[in-house]
């Protein structure tokens, strides 16, 4: 299922389209995305790195077991240990924070259902997460982390691993 966005009318589709769009629309306020064009370029380049390579090995961490499993998990690690960096745009909460942020709450997840700690491999990034996680605006719109972690047992189960 892909969000969708409807503003006047008109449907803008898929995640970070919808971020972008609405960075556009509404940049007046608090942009999303810096207005220098390098910056900007930066930041998509590490945004599809998120969507290829944490979320392809994160999805087979849920829906596979032993050798293909471990092989997702060292996949999914050492793609967040590329971003374990303290450089997304400083104070800013923006378009890259946006893209991680949805993988965040799924740390807790991945250490009860998947028997590794992102904190252990990844000090830096999950310090980030904490801190993007205690944002109102965040905080908000994402459910209970335990209701994730019992939905990541249910997605097992599904998957019969």
């Amino acid at each position: 299922m892909n969000p969708v966005l409807i503003h006047k009318g008109k449907p803008v589709c898929e995640s970070m389209n919808v971020v972008q769009y609405i960075d556009e629309v509404w940049s007046a306020k608090n942009p999303l995305l810096s207005s220098n064009p390098y910056q900007r370029a930066q930041a998509r380049f590490w945004v599809d790195f998120i969507d290829t390579k944490v979320f392809e090995p994160a999805d087979e961490i849920w829906s596979t077991k032993g050798e293909v499993q471990e092989k997702a998990k060292k996949e999914y690690i050492e793609a967040l240990k590329i971003l374990d960096k303290p450089y997304f745009g400083g104070d800013n909460f923006g378009f890259v924070y946006i893209a991680m942020t949805g993988y965040y709450m799924w740390f807790e997840a991945f250490k009860k259902c998947g028997n590794f700690s992102i904190e252990r491999e990844c000090p830096t990034l999950m310090a980030l997460a904490k801190r993007c996680l205690q944002r109102d605006s965040v905080v908000n719109s994402f459910p209970n982390p335990e209701r994730i972690v019992e939905f990541a047992f249910k997605i097992r189960k599904i998957y019969c691993v």
